[in-house]
């Protein structure tokens, strides 16, 4: 059960989209009175009442800054509870999947190769091929941010479905598109772990 919410924290509206330095602007106007610099000549129950007050604001402009979090707290908020079944595939990710699985099963393999390899000579051949790999993952990275930016796009839309929704009742969670937007959390979070993914992935190619 949600028992913060973090855009009426931050007097942020409940939307899907929300332009992050717009966002981090209030954050910063909300968080100055009560940031624990200004308060040294205050007393100790008004300190830690604006410490709180702080690190409540904090952890609610980290949470709606990111997407997935983002995403996931509005289904929460609307639904009551936390959004389920992250790990099925969203129909429209699918061959992205497959691709990215593929990909780095062939890089793991490749690197498990390359750090048997002790010969100077095969060094010099394995760091082309090194880089031949990291050419190829930086092109996927790219497709994948293609994939993420339809996504944001398709967020922005929505943001007119929560505008133009009732304020509470049945009649609300009708009219919000809750299931389209549980399969784009679900798509954003296969978006974020692919990237983890694959940077990581690059960085041991380099080494």
């Amino acid at each position: 059960m949600v028992t913060t919410d973090n855009y009426a924290l931050l007097e942020e509206p409940r939307q899907p989209w929300i332009e992050v330095e717009v966002l981090k602007a209030k954050f910063l106007a909300l968080s100055s009175t009560v940031h624990p610099d200004r308060l040294h000549d205050a007393s100790e129950k008004d300190r830690k009442t604006a410490t709180d007050r702080y690190a409540a604001l904090n952890a609610a402009y980290n949470c709606l800054r990111e997407p997935k979090e983002r995403l996931g707290h509005l289904l929460q908020l609307e639904l009551g509870i936390k959004p389920g079944d992250v790990q099925r595939i969203p129909s429209t990710s699918i061959d992205l999947f497959m691709e990215v699985g593929n990909t780095l099963r062939d890089v793991d393999a490749f690197l498990a190769q390359k750090a048997k390899i002790t010969s100077p000579l095969m060094k010099v051949q394995i760091f082309e091929k090194a880089m031949e790999w990291t050419d190829r993952l930086n092109g996927l990275q790219r497709r994948i941010n293609q994939n993420r930016d339809s996504i944001f796009d398709e967020l922005r839309g929505m943001n007119r479905a929560w505008e133009a929704a009732p304020a509470s009742g049945s009649e609300r969670l009708g009219a919000l598109p809750l299931m389209r937007l549980e399969e784009i959390y679900r798509a954003v979070s296969f978006v974020a772990r692919w990237t983890e993914q694959i940077q990581q992935r690059i960085v041991q190619l380099s080494l």
